[in-house]
C-alpha cells in the first residue's frame, strides 16, 4: 500500500532538487528520506527518480505521478486544514521562506508570538536571500519585500517599509551632502548586488526618476550595506527595517534630495488553492499584530508593540 510519508518525500526532493535538501526542510535524517522514496517505488512498482552522484531527475513514470502526488498531498493537506478550522485547532507543518536581513532583524520575537497561540503547528522556516519561487520552491509560503507581480500567488500586504539614502555624519563631513538627484551620482554608492544598481525614486508628475551612483561596494547583504554605511564607506539605500536604529541612535542620517525613493512594502505570498491557507493567514495576521501598524520600524518612539495575550 502506498503511504503519504513516501508522496511526501518524493513531492518534496523533487521540489528541493535533492534528497539532502529535502530530508534538510522535513527536519529528518537523509537516510529515511531515501528509504522513503524507495518504499514508494516499491509499492508502486517503478522507479519514480533516476539517481546519479551530480544529480536527480525523473523518470517517465516519475512526470506521470508527479502533478498526481502534488494533488494527493494538498487534497490532505486540504482536508486537514478544514477539520482543525472547524474544530478552532490548527496543527501540522508550516514552511515558510523568508529573507535573511529582515528574518534577523525582526522574525525571532514575531514567531515566538505565533508559536505562543499556535502550539501544535509544526513551523519550519528557512532565511535565503536568492529569489525563492512561491509556487514550486516547496515552501507554503514566502516573505518578501517588494512588488509580487505573479498570477499564481496571493499576496497578503503585512507591512509598510520606506528606503530612505543614508550615511554617516563622518562620510557627509568629509564628501559633503547632495542636495538633488543628479550629485549622487559623484557620490560612492553601496549597492545591493541582488537588485539593479540603480537608484528609483518618484518625481510627482514624472514618473520615475533613476540614479546610478559610482559603487564602492556591491553586497547581497542589507544587513552589511548598512554596516558599511555606518563605517563611512558612502550612501546606501536601504529600507527602514534595516536602519530604525541607527537613524534613532545618530549612527546614520538621512540624506533628502527632495525625492521619495521607491518603498519595500513587506508580503506574505502562498499559491491559491493552497491547502495550507487557513495556518497562513493566521500566521500573517500573527506578524502583522508583532509588526503594528504602523511598523515600529516606522515609528520614532522604537518602541515594539507588546506580543503578550
Amino acid at each position: 500500500m502506498m503511504k503519504l510519508d513516501g508522496v511526501v518525500a518524493f513531492v518534496m526532493t523533487v521540489e528541493a532538487g535533492s534528497i539532502s535538501r529535502a530530508a534538510q526542510r522535513l527536519g529528518l535524517a537523509k537516510s529515511v528520506v531515501s528509504e522513503r522514496l524507495a518504499e514508494l517505488e516499491r509499492s508502486l512498482g517503478t522507479t519514480l527518480i533516476q539517481r546519479s552522484t551530480r544529480r536527480l531527475s525523473l523518470t517517465a513514470s516519475g512526470e506521470t505521478f508527479l502533478p498526481r502526488a502534488q494533488r494527493i498531498l494538498r487534497e490532505a493537506e486540504e482536508a486537514t486544514s478544514e477539520l482543525a478550522a472547524r474544530s478552532g485547532k490548527l496543527a501540522g507543518p508550516l514552511r515558510i521562506s523568508a529573507p535573511v536581513g529582515f528574518g534577523i532583524l525582526h522574525l525571532g520575537p514575531a514567531l515566538g508570538a505565533f508559536l505562543r497561540d499556535y502550539p501544535d503547528i509544526d513551523l519550519s522556516l528557512e532565511l535565503d536571500d536568492n529569489f525563492v519561487d512561491a509556487a514550486t520552491g516547496g515552501f507554503d509560503a514566502v516573505l518578501r519585500h517588494g512588488a509580487v507581480g505573479d498570477g499564481r500567488l496571493i499576496a497578503r500586504r503585512l507591512a509598510r517599509s520606506r528606503r530612505l539614502l543614508v550615511a554617516s555624519p563622518g562620510y557627509m563631513e568629509r564628501h559633503g551632502t547632495p542636495r538633488v538627484p543628479e550629485e549622487l551620482e559623484r557620490h560612492r554608492g553601496l549597492l545591493y548586488s541582488n537588485r539593479t544598481g540603480d537608484w528609483r525614486f518618484s518625481a510627482p508628475g514624472q514618473g520615475w526618476s533613476v540614479i546610478r551612483p559610482r559603487a564602492a561596494l556591491r553586497v547581497n547583504s542589507g544587513l552589511i550595506m548598512r554596516d558599511a554605511a555606518i563605517e563611512g564607506l558612502g550612501i546606501a539605500l536601504l529600507p527602514t527595517f534595516f536602519i530604525h536604529e541607527a537613524l534613532a541612535n545618530g549612527a546614520l542620517v538621512e540624506v533628502d534630495v527632495g525625492l521619495q525613493a521607491e518603498g519595500a512594502e513587506l508580503f506574505l505570498a502562498y499559491p491559491k488553492d493552497h491547502g495550507a491557507a487557513a495556518k497562513i493567514r493566521v500566521f500573517g495576521d500573527s506578524l502583522r499584530r508583532s509588526f503594528g501598524s504602523p511598523p515600529y520600524w516606522e515609528r520614532r518612539d522604537l518602541e515594539k508593540p507588546s506580543t503578550d495575550t
